[in-house]
């Protein structure tokens, strides 16, 4: 009798163990290889830490679920910080042309200023890169969807009238 019921008890903590590691997996996104569309709608999204660590900043697109795609790019700046932003600004975003790198700057692609690397997610206003929040936690850079849904108002609009 006792055998049946530490079966029943070890089959029960397998079982609580697989529907936490499910309900994770549902909540929070895997990282995903770059350009891979996301095949579903995460809290979170996770960029491996080392992905940066050459200093050239790496572009990525995300899709809302009303069909608008949020703009955004992450670099490591020349003081040693993982920096985001959206790939748009105050000033310039009617453009839809965002920022290019330039060695250590970000240069607006529609009226050419510069924007030192350190100041990527430090300053905001004006034509500085829109900063993204973004965490650090256990070697990957975090970002928060809901985080990134705030910047949809640069991406929202009709271009063409």
């Amino acid at each position: 009798m006792i055998e049946g019921k530490q079966r029943l008890f070890h089959l029960g903590l397998g079982t609580v163990g697989v529907m936490l590691f499910v309900a994770g997996a549902v909540f929070l996104a895997v990282p995903q290889a770059e350009g891979a569309p996301p095949t579903s709608k995460p809290l979170l999204i996770f960029y491996p830490e080392k992905t940066f660590e050459n200093g050239t900043a790496r572009y990525y697109e995300y899709k809302a679920e009303d069909g608008i795609t949020i703009k955004y790019f992450i670099l490591k700046s020349s003081d040693g910080v993982i920096r985001a932003a959206f790939d748009a600004c105050d000033v310039c975003w009617r453009e839809g042309k965002g920022y290019s790198q330039k060695g250590d700057f970000m240069v607006c692609r529609n009226c050419g200023q510069r924007f030192a690397s350190v100041r990527v997610n430090e300053v905001k206003g004006g034509c500085n890169p829109a900063p993204l929040a973004r965490e650090i936690k256990a070697g990957n850079v975090v970002i928060k969807v809901s985080d990134l849904l705030e910047g949809k108002r640069y991406f929202s609009f009709d271009r063409k009238g």
